[in-house]
């Protein structure tokens, strides 16, 4: 585990905003404070080295600080602003390992198992961090333990690296504070003497537990190593990761489309030894002064051919346009799978041509890549007697294709002639004053938003009813009707003559060509 603890994250905001991003490396800054309003009283959370100099530290009334310190820089701390910055922090510590979590306000602890023989070892790799977030003007911490208690608490005390399993030599001249317990525990701890990690390692957990709780305990082991605390990495896993670093960073267009075309040749190795398709890709552009671009784009099917996944790129990035600015290149670009499917061989048709479905399936996934997979829908079939809901608009990337069609339950039988909707259908039926020779006839004149219709000749009825196991209520005759302008519509009377219900009336559907 690699942990790091920006104490001084607020303030080094600041200088960011006032100074640029390279202020620590330039500039020597005066005394400044951040403070937030804590029970109906403004205290200091937050406070530069300078500062620290002064005397000054968190916890600190304000009125006392400015007293002190007249010309100390003060301003109030924007916690959502911190929150974002850390998130930011944490998408750029990706490139080290894709499992980060945020701790805390001020905390990232990062799973380095396996990832840091790519850097040249744990020491290597934390200088290397360490030293990146300070050009970026960051006062930064870091540890790397085996376990989240050692290195949350050697982060905060003098840092390095502790070799595997020897974490209790390390935590022993630890002040008790650092085992993350609630304050009220350390200060009992404190009013027996006992005031150091060390002191504790050796005594009973039974009586410790019975006195100051089963959280000093569990802290303990978990510091320890002797039980388990897995992380919440703050995004999802992908399933297949490749990435491609440079020496000199890149930033044109066309230098980025031939990494990932040649990140893609990749992928479509290890995808082919699983037999499966990338649904969901997404590439990541680590920027050299910290910033990270993040483009993701969806398929309606497995796919793990480079130039279709390049191609879907090319719209995502003609989407995004100038809102993503390279600024001085790209060091890091990874390239992940965060969905895939299983996706069996098919075979082509016998001018070694793709199918009709596949050229169908390319067009919405180029669409969504630019508009997004939500804005490209399709009719899917619903199962409904009516006809204003007999089908539904769904995201097409979500449709499988045997699913626009019904099945033919019964091969043998003599299905109905379709009924034949008019081009134009109305969200639902609006009512009409029809006019009928004989109550259960086709109407003779209608009126409809307050222009009346003489009817020359109709078709129909043709009744739709719901069915057996619902209500009666409902049954629909519909007529296909032509005025005398030749202008044809779509009519429904709704109910029956001689029931218990309400008279019925007319209404209309649609309207044809």
């Amino acid at each position: 585990m690699l942990c790091l603890w920006f104490a001084e994250l607020a303030t080094d905001r600041v200088c960011r905003r006032e100074l640029g991003k390279s202020w620590l490396c330039e500039h020597t800054v005066k005394p400044i404070i951040v403070y937030r309003k804590v029970k109906n009283a403004y205290r200091l959370s937050c406070v530069n080295g300078a500062a620290k100099e002064e005397g000054l530290s968190p916890g600190e009334a304000l009125s006392d600080a400015r007293a002190r310190v007249p010309d100390v820089q003060s301003e109030e701390d924007i916690p959502e602003a911190n929150e974002s910055l850390l998130a930011a922090l944490a998408d750029w510590c990706d490139r080290y390992t894709p499992l980060v979590a945020v701790v805390g306000d001020d905390t990232l602890l990062l799973d380095i198992s396996g990832c840091a023989h790519l850097f040249g070892g744990e020491k290597a790799m934390l200088d290397d961090c360490l030293n990146r977030l300070k050009l970026q003007g960051f006062h930064v911490s870091g540890a790397v333990a085996d376990t989240v208690g050692a290195a949350w608490a050697i982060a905060r005390s003098d840092g390095g690296v502790i070799a595997p399993r020897e974490q209790r030599d390390a935590l022993e001249p630890l002040s008790i504070e650092l085992l993350r317990v609630e304050e009220n525990i350390v200060t009992s701890l404190m009013r027996v003497g006992l005031t150091e990690i060390g002191d504790l390692l050796d005594r009973p957990r039974a009586p410790l537990a019975n006195r100051f709780g089963e959280d000093l305990v569990r802290r303990l082991d978990q510091a320890l190593g002797m039980e388990g605390e897995p992380i919440s990495p703050r995004l999802y896993t992908p399933a297949l990761v490749v990435e491609r670093r440079f020496f000199e960073p890149i930033a044109r267009e066309d230098d980025v489309a031939a990494v990932i075309q040649s990140l893609s040749e990749n992928l479509q190795k290890e995808l082919e030894k699983r037999q499966e398709g990338g649904r969901a890709f997404e590439l990541v552009l680590f920027r050299v002064d910290g910033v990270v671009n993040r483009l993701a784009v969806g398929t309606s099917g497995p796919i793990r051919a480079p130039n279709l996944v390049l191609q879907l790129f090319r719209e995502r990035l003609k989407t995004v346009g100038d809102e993503l600015d390279a600024g001085f290149g790209y060091d890091l670009i990874r390239l992940a799978v965060l969905e895939a499917q299983c996706c069996s061989a098919a075979q082509l048709n016998l001018e070694g041509n793709s199918h009709h479905e596949d050229d169908l399936a390319e067009l919405v996934d180029r669409l969504g890549a630019r508009l997004g997979l939500a804005q490209v829908s399709r009719f899917l079939p619903c199962d409904e007697h009516l006809p204003e809901v007999q089908s539904a608009l769904v995201p097409a990337a979500t449709v499988r294709e045997n699913a626009l069609y019904w099945a033919d339950v019964d091969g043998d039988r003599e299905e109905e002639a379709p009924l034949e909707h008019p081009l134009r259908m109305l969200p639902r039926g609006e009512p009409v004053e029809a006019v009928a020779m004989v109550p259960e006839g086709p109407p003779l004149r209608f009126r409809w938003r307050k222009a009346s219709y003489e009817i020359s000749s109709s078709e129909g009825p043709q009744r739709i009813a719901p069915p057996w196991w619902r209500s009666a209520a409902g049954v629909r005759d519909y007529y296909r009707v032509e005025d005398r302008e030749g202008r044809r519509f779509w009519l429904y009377r709704e109910g029956l003559y001689g029931g218990q219900n309400e008279v019925p009336r007319w209404y209309l559907q649609g309207l044809y060509a």
